[in-house]
């Protein structure tokens, strides 16, 4: 059977920030209507090779065909006019507008030289209906949900003519419900002729929704096998070049004093709604707690309260022994508290500040010398930590906001256990990491478990809280509905986190 054309082909591209080599000769091929996934460690090189197939970075060396015909793409613009378009990992709307407005923005139908509202509503409508997406275009962006906002993005590249569809970490910020929508509507984009590149690190979703996989590992192409040929232990070992542990190993729990406390605590959202509703829960040294949810429960505002981040309306709150209830951020992290942050880029890294700066704004008191900062002293303990956690693409010197979504969040890790907290709280710690780095994650936070810290952990992943959790706290509309081992199946624990069930059942289960 004779393969289907080729909508893209990469030669031997090669891309370098100084002495940084991000792509180095890589080849890369997309045939017309298939999901060609591109696997990868952070900081493999995926997302530059994607920027420069986009028009965002120019290649060093290379060539690119499109349809077969050689082209340098020269902007973003350019690559819409070939017929290539691209969603990043973080969305790139106007809050404030509608659906239909964000959609038709730059390509604007008129009428008697306005805008034509009424036609850009229709236009975005008919071709939310053709391709299955259900977006309302006249919902503002700020109302609807995040998987909602990833479908504008799609449709805005549609509407542009796109046949080739690159799509970078898509599902690292949405739930799985989302995450099982947008396989649905990949596919049947992928039905009706659309070629589409689906950057990722999760070898589960790779497996079932790609036709091929190419992999690459520190900026080289490794291989390209069919999906369907390849299991998750073969496509870890291809990632990272050796056999990955794709479950966690732990010694038994030994629980001793109760260092974190949560007591009758209740929360307000920034809407004004009560979050968290009469939420108890207590972790002691040496084990580690889990809270599974859908996403939206009140898991935000139960952490943005616990680290001092959003006052609480009622309630107690101990660290340590220590009473931190309504305390700042700063008093809580002196009575013993880390916290990995749920957005690395809002609330875990200041962008602008370099790693060395990072690394020091929990503990900068420590790198002081006659009340002035010591930069060398800083610097020094930054090189350690980068080692030691493997941050990749950076110097002490690089801004963070020049690393990949992953190692960001490894600078944010490395922060928090480094500072030696009695107690942890992990919101999403491994949301955009890549298997080995989930590993060494994992690790880490058994290792704070054994050294007798408490460590609190909230993810929308089962298997990672099934994995970690010596036990399993199920959050429903603001509270604890149930407490489950982690033995538990999905099943039990999908059923309380949907409301159903009760708490002796799940004590039972």
């Amino acid at each position: 059977m004779t393969a289907p054309p080729l909508a893209l082909q990469l030669q031997a591209i090669t891309k370098r920030f100084g002495a940084v080599t991000a792509n180095d000769g890589v080849d890369f091929e997309l045939r017309r209507g298939e999901i060609h996934a591109l696997l990868g460690e952070n900081g493999a090189g995926k997302s530059t090779l994607m920027n420069v197939v986009y028009g965002m970075l120019a290649p060093d060396s290379g060539a690119i065909r499109v349809g077969g015909e050689p082209v340098r793409i020269s902007s973003p613009k350019h690559a819409m006019k070939l017929g290539i378009g691209m969603v990043f990992q973080h969305f790139m709307l106007v809050d404030v507008m509608t659906v239909a407005e964000n959609v038709v923005l730059g390509a604007e139908p008129r009428r008697r030289g306005l805008l034509d509202e009424k036609g850009a509503v229709a236009r975005v409508r008919e071709l939310s209906e053709r391709h299955g997406l259900g977006v309302d275009p006249t919902a503002r962006v700020q109302d609807i949900s995040v998987g909602q906002q990833q479908r504008v993005e799609i449709l805005r590249a549609l509407d542009r003519g796109a046949d080739i569809l690159v799509l970078d970490e898509p599902t690292a910020v949405l739930t799985a419900q989302e995450t099982a929508e947008l396989m649905t509507v990949l596919k049947g984009l992928r039905d009706r002729g659309t070629s589409i590149v689906f950057i990722s690190h999760k070898l589960g979703e790779v497996r079932e929704i790609a036709d091929r996989v190419t992999v690459l590992r520190r900026g080289r192409t490794v291989g390209t096998i069919d999906a369907a040929d390849a299991d998750e232990a073969a496509l870890a070992r291809l990632m990272v070049g050796r056999d990955v542990l794709l479950r966690v190993e732990k010694a038994e729990c030994r629980p001793a004093a109760p260092l974190l406390q949560v007591e009758d605590l209740h929360v307000t959202d920034d809407r004004g709604l009560r979050a968290v509703q009469g939420l108890s829960l207590t972790v002691h040294g040496g084990e580690i707690v889990a809270v599974a949810g859908v996403d939206g429960n009140g898991q935000r505002e139960l952490v943005e309260s616990i680290c001092g981040l959003r006052v609480p309306d009622a309630g107690r709150i101990a660290v340590a022994g220590t009473d931190v209830t309504g305390c700042g951020a700063r008093e809580v992290r002196d009575a013993g508290l880390g916290h990995i942050a749920e957005d690395r880029q809002r609330s875990g890294l200041v962008l602008d500040f370099t790693l060395t700066e990072n690394l020091a704004l929990r503990d900068y008191d420590r790198h002081t010398r006659f009340g002035l900062l010591n930069p060398r002293r800083m610097a020094s303990r930054a090189t350690e930590l980068l080692e030691e956690f493997d941050v990749r693409g950076g110097t002490p010197r690089t801004p963070a906001r020049s690393l990949s979504g992953g190692n960001q969040q490894k600078v944010v890790i490395a922060r928090e256990i480094s500072s030696e907290p009695q107690v942890l709280v992990a919101a999403q710690p491994t949301r955009g990491l890549d298997v080995g780095a989930i590993e060494f994650v994992h690790r880490r936070l058994v290792a704070e478990r054994d050294a007798g810290r408490a460590v609190l952990l909230l993810s929308l992943e089962l298997d990672e809280i099934r994995n970690l959790a010596d036990r399993i706290l199920v959050i429903f509309e603001g509270r604890i509905v149930g407490e489950l081992p982690p033995t538990a199946t999905e099943e039990q624990l999908g059923l309380l986190m949907l409301g159903g069930g009760s708490s002796a059942d799940a004590h039972a289960a």
